[in-house]
């Protein structure tokens, strides 16, 4: 069928028309994604340009985080903070990760004051972050300690037995890529994971002699795994002061620092791509698991995080959880 000319000149019109509406929505998200990406940052740097007491919160699992040391750096070298309260809700992590945190924080502590401010639990590497600073505020329910070290891997040989499953492998030494989860552990295996963690369980008691002033038999009298309310780590002297944020900054003012200042929240800066992305390793198991990223706060809840972190771990693994009535 012949179109007439006026048929065709409404087509044109409509294509360009489509053209048009296309584009302007493209430029549109274009914006959108600009202005929030400007939002965030001006929300992260408000505040920072005056002089303030600098908020970290350092919570969930630790590990090593070249974002979060970078932040911690930058804290240190802001001419306009003058203290820093760390927030630390942590049942720890990995020993590599807590000693990063742990030393960045000793340079801070070398140019202002700094305190600790205990949540619901600082545990293992949470506790070994929290013992950097120069003072140590837990809420009386607070869960502190559990000073100590391990390594898990698990064993899978009665899962290869049944599923009829053989490794074959050829390696130069006996210990080579041992322990393994395909064969059982061997003593000479097990003594060479023990010499490791207790080398590194000795550091660990170390740094708490140092940084609470206390003998050696009296860290080690504690340093056998226990956890403590924030009044039994108060006897023990694991912390300083019952309280909270109050309390962190009222030590701030003893120290110096005008206690009139505001306290501003140095977050960890996103991307723009964070906006649509999760980046949290929770939420990447969970899409792994095909269960959904909305099922990320699930995992990290119930500590599954924890099974894939590697290396020498100074964490807290409860059976149950410890909850208030």
């Amino acid at each position: 069928m012949t179109l007439r000319a006026d048929e065709v000149i409404d087509r044109r019109r409509l294509r360009r028309k489509l053209t048009f509406w296309r584009v302007a929505a493209v430029l549109l998200a274009v914006v959108a994604v600009i202005v929030a990406a400007r939002t965030i940052v001006s929300e992260e740097l408000s505040g920072r340009g005056v002089s303030h007491i600098a908020k970290v919160k350092i919570d969930g699992t630790i590990t090593e985080d070249d974002e979060l040391l970078e932040r911690l750096a930058a804290i240190r070298d802001a001419d306009t903070v003058k203290g820093v309260i760390l927030s630390i809700d942590s049942p720890g992590g990995t020993t590599a990760g807590g000693e990063a945190i742990y030393e960045e924080v000793r340079l801070i502590a070398a140019k202002k004051p700094v305190v600790a401010q205990v949540g619901t639990l600082a545990a293992s590497a949470g506790y070994m972050i929290a013992s950097a600073t120069d003072h140590i505020v837990a809420r009386q329910s607070s869960i502190v300690g559990s000073i100590g070290v391990l390594i898990q891997y698990p064993d899978v040989t009665g899962l290869m037995d049944k599923i009829g499953v053989k490794l074959e492998e050829v390696k130069s030494s006996p210990l080579k890529a041992e322990p393994s989860p395909f064969n059982p552990t061997t003593e000479p295996e097990r003594a060479m994971i023990r010499s490791m963690i207790m080398d590194s369980y000795d550091w660990f008691v170390g740094l708490v002699e140092e940084r609470r002033s206390m003998t050696r038999e009296q860290v080690l009298a504690l340093a056998d795994g226990s956890i403590f309310t924030g009044r039994q780590a108060l006897q023990n002297k694991l912390i300083d002061e019952l309280g909270g944020e109050r309390e962190a900054k009222a030590w701030l003012a003893g120290k110096g620092v005008d206690g009139k200042l505001e306290i501003v929240e140095w977050k960890k800066a996103q991307s723009t791509a964070s906006l649509f992305l999760g980046s949290s390793l929770a939420d990447t198991v969970a899409g792994a698991l095909g269960i959904g990223s909305g099922y990320g706060q699930l995992l990290r809840e119930i500590g599954a995080e924890r099974l894939f972190l590697d290396g020498l771990l100074s964490v807290w693994q409860p059976d149950k959880a410890v909850l208030g009535n």
